[in-house]
């Protein structure tokens, strides 16, 4: 198992599979996020043993709620689009061989999967509650990144729908 830890929670895919934490990479915060301003990340990229790329963003929301939910799709969005721009520079111009061959990986894939990992409060309460429909996410980032991916999920542990991972 190769383990990546995200917001503190832990991502265990099989070792088959090629994975990155992408906003770590020096290719994207010393040269592309450098182009101009509000250029984003995806937390995570994967490759599966199949050939299919994931693009996974995590957000935690137990400890610190999310203040304006209803742009969570628009940001998820940008990161998506942000990302898969910076993969055919990236293969071409990164320094580090390993950035190098993930953004070969990302950018010759045949399917690209997007995933929202979201965690919030269990229980809805005064203090924590649960702002964040999933439901309603999904449905927006599916109006918004229909020709990258036509199927987005936004999972969280209680509910990963299948994927190839775990989270803990």
């Amino acid at each position: 198992m190769q383990s990546y830890n995200v917001d503190g929670l832990n991502f265990d895919f099989p070792e088959e599979w090629k994975v990155s934490k992408y906003d770590g990479w020096s290719f994207y915060r010393n040269h592309f996020a450098k182009m101009w301003n509000g250029i984003k990340a995806v937390d995570l990229l994967a490759v599966d043993s199949f050939g299919a790329s994931w693009l996974i963003e995590v957000k935690d929301y137990r400890i610190h709620q999310r203040t304006k939910p209803s742009e969570l799709g628009e940001e998820l969005a940008h990161k998506v689009f942000d990302t898969l721009a910076a993969m055919l520079p990236a293969k071409v111009h990164a320094h580090d061989l390993d950035e190098k061959r993930m953004a070969s990986f990302i950018a010759g894939c045949g399917e690209i999967h997007v995933i929202l990992h979201i965690e919030q409060p269990r229980k809805h309460s005064k203090l924590f509650p649960r702002a964040i429909n999933p439901a309603h996410v999904q449905q927006k980032i599916r109006q918004l990144l229909k020709p990258i991916d036509a199927h987005p999920k936004v999972v969280e542990m209680s509910a990963m729908q299948s994927l190839g991972w775990s989270v803990s």
